[in-house]
């Protein structure tokens, strides 16, 4: 019999109860509610029941390293745990890696994870590792977490985690939001389930049966363009046979709060841009040059500005560094409904978010509120934010201006894509939804890079450290390490 490591809540499990043994099944719950425990006791359960030796998951980026560091530890049991094999995919293969890769696919173990980043699936090698690992190990199971990834049908990655799904025992989608901005979204992601779970054989007989489309023609160029939607009601009923379906204002036992990191990694042009900005402050500070909290904080706020994807030159202009971390923000405002508050420390990141925003969700959709936003905007956006008729469904701030003395309550979900160093700030921005008017739990989604001062100053935060009252001297050079 299957023993949990964490007692599920009453939701986790009845979505367990409903669909463990399922060959495929869709976790359709909303962000902060708790999908991956449920996967993970799926795993153990089918283990347990001996129909189970080997899970390839796939997640994006910013989340296929959680499942090893955090949620695999946290809600896989200690006696299955000691017993399963883990390995993490790395994209830029070293030789003894590839020699740690040939090892975990051909040592035999009672339990086998491959996570692996779902970007992968778009390269040759990924796929080929991928496909390999699940022909070793036909007792099987495959999990796309944030599903919604593969819901382009004609994208290369989408094609080849459907043909994964072919050759997998156990099929498993994990989504918040699988409808991010119509029906059609569904169409791949239950393909890759099965082609039995909506009953298409072709995604234009989907298309011509819950969208209606009409021609349209831009010079000599036709195309077709959906216009609206039909029988949804028959969709949902269709749906709701193999998915399970739970928002936060649903869930009666949920934590007050909900804290979920979002690991990502520095990009190529990053790496030696921060390697080079850390050396420098380090020699400054060693020769003698800093001598006060604020100049430590300084070399501080620049690496943070280099992971965040910008850099600020000798001139005072600011440069594009990386999109890294707002790709990473649109695929999170993909899995998430409802509005959003999204804080940012750096006022080019508030208007690169603004921007990337707008252009996926039209300009009426977010609103920036940071020191220029003049004390009419101010008010009026707080009201529109608020009402939830409004078209308005993202709150862009910086905590030092935004976080302070307004509601903001019509959002349960708060994004810090960077966080400043001031532990006052922190605790009152997390305030502005978690207050008199809120109805739901709220989860708080941080944005860190691991092994920079990103990962430092949220590991400060979270033990109620106010950096700027520790960091002086030899521990400054701590900090900047």
């Amino acid at each position: 019999m299957y023993q949990f490591k964490t007692k599920p809540y009453q939701h986790q499990q009845q979505a367990f109860d409903v669909s463990w043994s399922a060959k495929y099944y869709a976790l359709l719950m909303e962000m902060g509610t708790g999908k991956t425990k449920v996967a993970i006791d799926t795993i153990g359960a089918l283990y347990v029941e001996k129909q189970l030796d080997a899970v390839l998951v796939l997640a994006p980026k910013g989340v296929f390293g959680n499942w090893v560091h955090k949620e695999i530890p946290n809600h896989l049991h200690e006696d299955y745990l000691e017993q399963t094999d883990i390995l993490m995919w790395q994209p830029n293969h070293t030789k003894v890696y590839e020699k740690e890769l040939v090892h975990f696919m051909l040592n035999p173990g009672p339990l086998k994870l491959f996570i692996m980043n779902i970007e992968a699936l778009s390269s040759e090698k990924g796929m080929k590792f991928a496909h390999r690992f699940l022909e070793l190990f036909p007792e099987n199971m495959v999990i796309v977490d944030e599903s919604t990834t593969i819901k382009n049908s004609s994208a290369s990655r989408t094609k080849n985690c459907i043909a994964l799904g072919r050759i997998s025992k156990y099929r498993r989608i994990l989504t918040g939001s699988p409808i991010t901005k119509s029906p059609i979204d569904l169409y791949s992601q239950c393909l890759f389930l099965s082609p039995n779970a909506l009953g298409f054989k072709s995604f234009y007989s989907f298309r011509a049966r819950y969208a209606v489309v009409v021609n349209k023609s831009i010079g000599p160029k036709v195309f077709k363009d959906i216009v609206g939607y039909q029988k949804l009601d028959e969709l949902t009923e269709k749906l709701s046979r193999f998915s399970f379906r739970v928002t936060k204002d649903e869930c009666l036992d949920l934590p007050e709060k909900v804290y979920q990191p979002r690991y990502i990694s520095l990009s190529d042009k990053q790496k030696p841009v921060y390697a080079q900005m850390k050396k420098l402050a380090l020699a400054k500070l060693e020769n003698g040059e800093l001598a006060t909290t604020t100049s430590v904080l300084t070399q501080i706020m620049r690496l943070q500005q280099i992971v965040c994807g910008i850099l600020t030159t000798d001139d005072g202009e600011i440069q594009d560094l990386d999109k890294t971390r707002i790709n990473n923000l649109m695929e999170v405002l993909e899995e998430t409904s409802g509005k959003v508050v999204i804080w940012a420390t750096f006022t080019h990141n508030i208007k690169q978010i603004e921007s990337a925003i707008a252009n996926e969700y039209g300009t009426d959709s977010v609103a920036s509120y940071y020191g220029a936003t003049s004390s009419e905007d101010r008010v009026n956006i707080v009201e529109r934010f608020q009402d939830m008729q409004s078209p308005l469904r993202f709150f862009v701030g910086q905590p030092k201006t935004g976080g302070y003395g307004i509601t903001i309550t019509a959002a349960s979900t708060m994004i810090y894509y960077s966080n400043s160093y001031d532990l006052e700030s922190r605790l009152q921005s997390e305030d502005r939804i978690h207050r008199i008017g809120q109805k739901n739990f709220c989860t708080y989604i941080d944005f860190v890079t691991p092994g920079t001062v990103d990962e430092k100053i949220l590991k400060a935060l979270r033990s109620k450290i106010n950096i700027a009252d520790e960091v002086l001297g030899e521990e400054g050079k701590q900090w900047l390490i």
